[in-house]
């Protein structure tokens, strides 16, 4: 079997394996709206790959999904490499992303930390800054949930180990988000 057949097998039984997250999803997607009904925002943050999934999925929300809609508050804490590259040099960076959280996030608000281990030290800290706060905290991690499952608020913990197919999922969870959003955000009018 080629390796690209091999691989394409495996991501198609992580997405048979999806349905175990629906009601993860369903409860998130209730949050996320109530979240935009009391004026508040979605804060992500990432490392790597899952930074850059943070600043696309902040995107989607601002500018739209699929559909013509007002904008949605959203904010990728990855995008400022400034703030990034001067906290990581005078501080630390397994904390790099809690100055920010600490200055931005509030009650209403809810924080998406992203890991496909559930162990990045800069996740953790960033999730215990926005609870302290009073924000709702998300996981999206791997199988495992690592360290954040026990810490974060709620878990959405993609049924695969290997990392580019939970980031595969994560991207397939924030583009359904995105979509009921959308409808619920015309939905409204």
């Amino acid at each position: 079997m080629s390796t690209y057949l091999n691989a394409l097998e495996r991501h198609q039984q992580l997405f048979q394996n999806m349905t175990q997250c629906e009601s993860a999803l369903q409860l998130l997607a209730d949050q996320v709206d109530a979240c935009f009904a009391s004026g508040g925002k979605l804060l992500f943050i990432g490392n790597g790959g899952s930074a850059a999934d943070a600043q696309h999925l902040a995107t989607e929300f601002v500018i739209r999904y699929k559909e013509e809609r007002a904008p949605l508050a959203a904010i990728a804490l990855t995008t400022d490499t400034s703030m990034l590259t001067a906290h990581a040099n005078d501080f630390s960076y397994d904390t790099v992303f809690s100055r920010q959280v600490a200055a931005l996030a509030r009650p209403e608000d809810i924080l998406i930390g992203i890991s496909t281990s559930g162990n990045s030290a800069n996740i953790i800290d960033a999730i215990q800054t926005a609870q302290a706060i009073g924000t709702n905290t998300w996981a999206w991690t791997g199988q495992s949930g690592g360290k954040l499952k026990a810490i974060a608020d709620h878990l959405l913990a993609i049924p695969a180990t290997e990392t580019a197919r939970v980031q595969e999922a994560h991207i397939f969870a924030g583009h359904w988000l995105c979509e009921d959003a959308d409808r619920r955000a015309l939905a409204r009018g």
